[in-house]
């Protein structure tokens, strides 16, 4: 079965979010399934990945977008290091830039990308089993190749489309028609929702089956999908919810290149001692307090507008009887928040932007980890730090409530119940009061450590539907 996963990011070529980690993983792991033959389509960026290893043209051809021609070229990673066939697609102007995100014109470049996928496909007469569409960027696929004559090879190919993050949507002003290839007009309530055309909604509409990263995500979309409620009740013997795995061949604190000291479950222990002494003395932070940590985006959607009072909270209300690290960004607001909290306290330490390695040594050296989201979908933090013996501490939502158990119930977490930051601080005092249990910290680490949030499980479930 030929499957192509068509996607804006895929580590390690382009990472803002776990979406890229995600699709850096599940073809590789799909591939160890015999007979599948599973691929990732992405744009091309100007980024280290790229220029670092050798690539070969597979296509060069042309696409009209309303009143502009463009080029478009498919270039196919030559070594398949990355466990699957690797296709980047160039559009000079507009798929050729720096990151995925952030352009004013960043609607125009996901339709190209999608309209430039369709149109290599039908002129080289490549007709795979599957297309696997990751969010809103590629959710109009499976629109086009019924409704576009231009892709009339394509039409009956089979197509998932998996919700990674059901609050962006990529709703557009309907005068971007204009930029699709053309289409059958009397089927525009396919793209339409509210006035709008909503790439998300049709690709819920059109696609043959559709899923959330977890069952948990799954069931609140039910009931809170940003106005798309009603439509995934409608559509509902198409959904399906498959948890998200982790790559444990990247994910592994024996083997991972980033860390100071490796370690295993038999020497969790003195492993995780010498990273946190070593990542406290590079920050200034002293290593025989706790140390809680948050990695990832400053947004609303994880939470990021209560880091300032839980830190503030925590440190003031324990007597700075612990050590907090913040590693990420996004608004600037709480960015400067926590830089000023940063310069009051000594045992708070943030850096801001997204280091991959340091990512990886805040794992390896925390005792919890914060995640006081308010919607998460599946959430991959929680399973990195499990898998290296921290404990999270989450806000009881989508995959978190999926993957997380708490104490009190024979889990090896803590949830909250409350989206707020004394929710947060009240679980953080929980989790003092577990610190200074003797021996119960140590049996945490060796539980958390024992969880198996692999890929093969998860991939096996993608196979099912594939075949379903």
């Amino acid at each position: 079965m030929k499957i192509f996963n068509l996607s804006i990011e895929c580590y390690p070529v382009a990472k803002v979010g776990g979406l890229a980690d995600v699709v850096g993983a599940l073809p590789k792991y799909l591939n160890k399934i015999e007979g599948v033959e599973a691929s990732v389509i992405m744009p091309w960026y100007n980024k280290p990945f790229v220029h670092d290893h050798s690539f070969e043209l597979v296509f060069d051809g042309w696409i009209h977008q309303h009143d502009q021609t463009f080029q478009v070229m498919v270039m196919k990673e030559r070594s398949k290091i990355l466990g699957f066939d690797l296709y980047l697609v160039k559009i000079p102007g507009l798929l050729d830039r720096e990151n995925p995100y952030g352009y004013w014109d960043e609607s125009q470049q996901f339709l190209a990308f999608q309209h430039g996928v369709l149109h290599w496909l039908t002129a080289m007469k490549i007709r795979p089993d599957i297309l696997h569409c990751h969010d809103y960027h590629t959710g109009l696929v499976p629109f086009m190749i019924e409704n576009c004559p231009e892709f009339n090879f394509l039409k009956g190919v089979k197509t998932i489309g998996t919700i990674h993050n059901g609050e962006y949507q990529g709703q557009m002003r309907w005068e971007m028609a204009k930029y699709f290839p053309w289409f059958y007009g009397e089927n525009w309530g396919l793209l339409d929702w509210n006035g709008y055309i909503n790439p998300l909604a049709t690709m819920i509409k059109c696609c043959h089956a559709f899923n959330a990263v977890s069952g948990g995500y799954m069931d609140e979309l039910f009931e809170n999908f940003r106005g798309l409620e009603i439509l995934v009740r409608q559509e509902h013997a198409k959904a399906n919810g498959i948890i998200n795995g982790i790559d444990t061949e990247i994910w592994d604190p024996k083997i991972d290149p980033f860390l100071d000291f490796n370690y295993g479950k038999e020497d969790a222990g003195i492993g995780k001692w010498n990273n946190k002494k070593e990542l406290c003395s590079t920050y200034g932070l002293n290593p025989d307090l706790p140390l809680f940590s948050f990695i990832g985006r400053f947004a609303g959607e994880k939470g990021a507008d209560f880091l300032p009072e839980i830190v503030e909270k925590s440190i003031q209300e324990t007597r700075g009887s612990l050590n907090i690290i913040i590693l990420g960004s996004g608004d600037k607001n709480i960015e400067n928040q926590l830089s000023t909290l940063s310069s009051k306290y000594s045992n708070f330490a943030v850096d801001l932007g997204y280091k991959e390695y340091l990512s990886h040594q805040i794992y390896a050296s925390s005792d919890f980890l914060l995640m006081p989201s308010r919607v998460e979908p599946c959430g991959l933090n929680q399973m990195y730090a499990m898998r290296y013996g921290t404990i999270p501490i989450v806000r009881y939502t989508g995959g978190l409530r999926d993957t997380v158990e708490d104490i009190s119930t024979g889990g090896s977490g803590l949830n909250f119940g409350e989206a707020s930051a004394n929710g947060a601080v009240h679980a953080v005092h929980r989790a003092l009061s577990i610190y200074h249990e003797e021996g119960l910290m140590d049996q945490l680490v060796q539980s958390n450590m024992n969880y198996d949030f692999s890929w093969e499980k998860s991939a096996q479930k993608y196979w099912d539907l594939y075949k379903k």
